[in-house]
């Protein structure tokens, strides 16, 4: 897609960071086949870009994403299944890493930056599917997040079953999943779904400064090892895990980004980091 073409999501950059808003306010940024079909595309961009380090996803208005359009939930009843309406031919970031990050929302995992959830008002359905599948979640501490899949009769929707309880625990995601009762973002960092809650206005810059930080204080080939190693971690064991760290250390020791920060701390001097090869994280 010629993201010239985009309709439903915005770009912004600014250095090494990476702003993508959803982008239809007034249907509070409901999510389409569109918006799913710009989204990718956007993040298939970014992904063949070196000079991203960080991305933040919000919401344009005052919500993030209230879910599903009410016009295609209408479709769907109608005809008696669901239809994605995105295209046959669809954008693959984050493909590539493991294959069971090769599916929808999960390939947020499978990128070698960070993407963090900027919640600026309701997330709702797939709204707060989408967040969970970032790695970070900002929220406003007044914003309302619901599973809604309950109250449509809809099962748990693309895995939220699986992401959900590693985000709060087993007894906060069946109250949510269970009950689809509506929390606040105060509630939501009680319970460890936002990793900040914040007032309205302070969502937004407080992501973007999270993201800056990292953009300009880290070493991006660690943070694409970090981020790979923490979803890979979650389909094996601790021996596993302990073998693969000892394997990227070898290769990091070796690499330009660990003589340079050595470097910079012993000259008392920031670090200047090389850009990473652009495309999906690294295999762990």
């Amino acid at each position: 897609m010629d993201l010239s073409d985009l309709r439903t999501v915005k770009l912004d950059r600014e250095g090494g960071v990476a702003v993508v808003t959803l982008s239809r306010p007034n249907r509070m940024n409901a999510w389409t086949g569109r918006m799913h079909t710009e989204y990718r595309a956007v993040f298939a961009h970014l992904e063949a870009d070196s000079t991203v380090r960080a991305v933040v996803v919000t919401g344009e208005g005052r919500a993030f994403c209230a879910g599903a359009d009410t016009a295609a939930l209408e479709g769907h009843a109608e005809a008696g299944a669901y239809d994605a309406g995105t295209p046959a031919e669809i954008a693959t970031p984050g493909h590539g890493v493991r294959s069971e990050l090769d599916h929808a929302f999960a390939w947020h995992y499978g990128l070698r930056f960070p993407v963090v959830a900027a919640v600026n008002g309701p997330a709702a359905g797939v709204g707060l599917v989408l967040a969970c599948y970032c790695d970070l979640r900002f929220v406003a501490s007044g914003a309302k997040l619901t599973t809604s899949a309950p109250r449509l009769g809809l099962p748990a929707e693309y895995g939220l079953s699986w992401v959900l309880p590693r985000l709060v625990g087993i007894g906060h995601a069946a109250d949510l999943l269970l009950s689809s009762r509506v929390i606040l973002g105060d509630e939501a960092e009680r319970i460890g779904l936002a990793n900040r809650s914040l007032s309205t206005g302070e969502v937004l810059p407080a992501a973007i400064d999270w993201a800056r930080r990292v953009a300009t204080e880290v070493a991006p080939s660690s943070v694409a090892m970090a981020k790979a190693q923490l979803y890979a971690d979650l389909h094996r064991d601790v021996g596993a895990a302990v073998a693969a760290s000892e394997h990227l250390l070898d290769v990091a020791v070796a690499g330009p980004d660990y003589r340079e920060g050595v470097k910079a701390w012993l000259e008392d001097r920031p670090p200047t980091f090389r850009d990473v090869r652009p495309g999906p994280g690294p295999r762990v």
